[in-house]
């Protein structure tokens, strides 16, 4: 039995638009929640959120049974702990802050079984391959891995080109938070200075062949990317979801 197919990067090669949501609370029983709302992906947020590799795998588990395909974003990139996200049965993997194609590559290499890789080949008792039920996991794994990375800074933007051009980077996702904070502009994604960097990775990237993504939490953003040319699109923040929605509704029935 070969690797299950990941269906979110085939829709990625195919050019189809992919609508998703951040997962911030760390919570099994939120990410089976979100996993009810329709969302093409979902993102396990292993860089600001409250998650540990148990949670992560916690909440691959509640996520098995959803039609949304699970992104994790790992804290760092490194390969020991990439290593566990794929073990504990991720195949897409998004990696923040990367700034060259030296690094990169080194994240291909994660992702990838010898001889291609360096990824620890133990899997068999893993998640991964169902406890060593997937017997042809290893020889087949390598082509369902979905690598995401994250460019987010003026560093990474000056080497988004060099990034593009590494073999086995299936995406590449602009931070516009990061991004506009180390132009300056303290968050300010909608700044009209960061707006033209983002505009400009965007149409790159596509032209390179890769997929462009970004995270949107108001109606104009995601217009506005979508209009520049992304093609998997955070629209949310599921804990932004709640707060919004319960402040919302607290101010307007104290008003009465």
């Amino acid at each position: 039995m070969a690797a299950q197919q990941n269906a979110f990067k085939q829709a990625l090669k195919k050019g189809d638009m992919q609508i998703g949501c951040w997962m911030s609370f760390a919570e099994p029983i939120a990410a089976e929640m979100m996993g009810t709302a329709g969302f093409d992906w979902l993102v396990i947020d292993g860089e600001h959120a409250a998650n540990d590799i148990r949670s992560i795998r916690d909440q691959l588990l509640a996520l098995a049974a959803s039609d949304s395909h699970a992104v994790v974003r790992v804290p760092v990139g490194e390969t020991w702990l990439i290593k566990m996200v794929l073990d504990a049965g991720a195949q897409t993997i998004l990696v923040p802050i990367v700034e060259s194609a030296e690094q990169a590559q080194e994240l291909v290499r994660a992702c990838r079984y010898p001889p291609a890789g360096v990824r620890g080949v133990g899997a068999m008792a893993s998640r991964a391959t169902m406890y060593g039920s997937v017997g042809d996991y290893i020889q087949t794994a390598d082509q369902e891995i979905c690598l995401l990375l994250q460019v987010e800074t003026r560093a990474g933007i000056a080497a988004l080109d060099d990034i593009l051009d590494v073999e086995g980077v299936d995406g590449v996702f602009i931070g516009p938070a990061d991004l506009s904070t180390d132009m300056g502009h303290q968050g300010n994604s909608a700044a009209p200075e960061v707006r033209a960097v983002i505009r400009d990775a965007l149409a790159r990237i596509k032209a390179a062949g890769k997929a462009p993504g970004i995270l949107a939490t108001n109606d104009e953003a995601r217009q506005a990317y979508l209009d520049m040319g992304a093609q998997f699109l955070a629209v949310g923040i599921d804990v932004m979801l709640l707060t919004q929605t319960a402040r919302d509704l607290a101010a307007r029935w104290k008003a009465n």
